[in-house]
């Protein structure tokens, strides 16, 4: 699970943003049986899911590129990266000193039953440091520390110590990841839980679809797809997955796909979809219903069905196996009682028993009073007039005189009107539409 990650000087965040999923200790009466998490071994209270809200290119979508980047990097560091390659990183650009100085990454999780502190700073030539801390009890010890080509690392990292001695880590690869590659277990371990980030465009849907095409094929994940659906309330009978024929190719695929796919359609060694029949019911002038109607998910359905379905798989494997989704743009295409019902999903533990989280972006500010979420979880970006994004969350928010937002307040209607903050500077629009005499 999450526990907090920061990040420092990368793009349009120029000083260190920390979005934190530990829950406050001062709201324990709301939600706290729906939405936290109690880890008594450390002695924390984790939250299921976080929201953020802010202006357009205020930094909510770049905070969530910011954990993409470094989930990224330490995924493909070790194999994809080769000597003076660069790193690519982006540091904010609108100071002439944060242009030259790294950019600094650090998450803290919980694997295992032990908490983790993993971080690094790289410049876009290469790694400048690097640390990983585990607490398996009450103490915190230092597995490795990393300064440029300096390591020191602890005895039980054994694999690690013995890539250093050699030589083996390049100065654009981080240690853990090259680690991993050579079987270290703790190192795999962690990789194993960076690559269990499940992180998800949605305006890009479409990158999905074909995941929760896949599990339409086995009876069990169907069952779990239709009831996702169903409970959209579109009149949902069943769904089918189409296999692709050689005429349904579009004619726009480049002559080399085209064949490779038309080979592997022959050879039926793989089975490959094009669409997803969804069954409706037909019903009679008499409102009786007498047959059953097949609509195209690509052609007939709404965006919001071809989304919501393209996102069944992908939110109930989350679920399921009790991992972490990251979304940008969540509520794109969707009606906000769609949105609402996959946030609430996440907050109950029958659809939730193993703890899985959710972060995400929104304009939706009607989720805001939708009583889905405590004052920790709402989060604002915004940005100065020098273009440097800040963080922070509703509960540590203080208007002028210094009070906290009230339990209960009309958040939705206080975050339109500037309360607090995170709102578009709005220019008078009126002076773009002042008639002028023509001479």
């Amino acid at each position: 699970m999450l526990i907090q990650y920061s990040v420092k000087n990368y793009k349009c965040f120029k000083e260190e943003a920390q979005l934190s999923m530990v829950a406050s200790n001062y709201d324990r009466d709301t939600l706290w049986e729906q939405n936290v998490i109690p880890i008594p071994k450390f002695n924390l209270n984790l939250l299921r899911s976080a929201v953020i809200y802010g202006a357009n290119a205020s930094g909510k979508s770049k905070i969530l590129e910011a954990l993409s980047f470094m989930r990224s990097f330490i995924l493909s560091s070790s194999k994809d990266k080769q000597m003076n390659e660069l790193i690519e990183t982006q540091p904010f650009r609108l100071n002439p000193n944060t242009k030259k100085e790294p950019s600094f990454f650090e998450m803290n999780f919980i694997l295992d039953n032990e908490l983790y502190r993993y971080g690094f700073e790289v410049t876009a030539q290469s790694v400048v440091s690097e640390w990983l801390f585990h607490r398996p009890h009450t103490k915190e010890v230092e597995l490795f520390m990393r300064d440029h080509q300096v390591f020191e690392v602890h005895r039980t990292f054994k694999k690690a110590k013995f890539l250093v001695e050699n030589k083996m880590v390049r100065n654009n690869a981080l240690l853990l990841s090259v680690a991993a590659q050579f079987n270290d277990q703790i190192a795999e371990k962690i990789m194993d839980w960076i690559r269990s980030l499940n992180i998800f465009m949605g305006l890009q849907e479409h990158r999905y679809t074909g995941f929760s095409i896949g599990w339409l094929n086995e009876q069990e994940t169907k069952k779990d797809i239709l009831q996702f659906m169903k409970g959209a309330d579109w009149n949902i009978e069943d769904l089918k997955p189409v296999k692709m024929s050689l005429d349904s190719l579009p004619n726009q695929l480049p002559a080399a796909l085209k064949t490779f796919i038309s080979q592997k359609i022959k050879d039926g060694d793989n089975e490959l979809f094009s669409d997803v029949s969804v069954m409706h019911k037909q019903y009679d002038d008499h409102k009786n219903w007498v047959d059953m109607e097949s609509f195209s998910l690509d052609d007939d359905e709404s965006s919001g069905t071809k989304k919501y379905f393209a996102f069944s798989a992908p939110l109930l494997a989350t679920l399921q196996k009790g991992k972490m989704a990251v979304i940008d743009e969540l509520d794109a295409k969707l009606h906000p009682n769609l949105t609402a019902q996959m946030i609430a999903a996440f907050h109950s533990k029958l659809t939730n028993p193993l703890n899985a989280q959710l972060l995400f972006n929104t304009h939706d500010t009607h989720l805001l009073n939708e009583g889905l979420f405590r004052r920790d979880q709402i989060w604002f970006t915004e940005k100065d007039r020098y273009g440097a994004a800040t963080l922070f969350s509703l509960d540590r928010f203080r208007d002028d005189e210094g009070n906290k937002p009230r339990l209960g307040e009309d958040y939705e209607r206080n975050y339109i009107r500037g309360k607090y903050g995170a709102v578009p500077y709005l220019g008078p629009f009126n002076s773009f539409f002042t008639k002028t005499e023509r001479p």
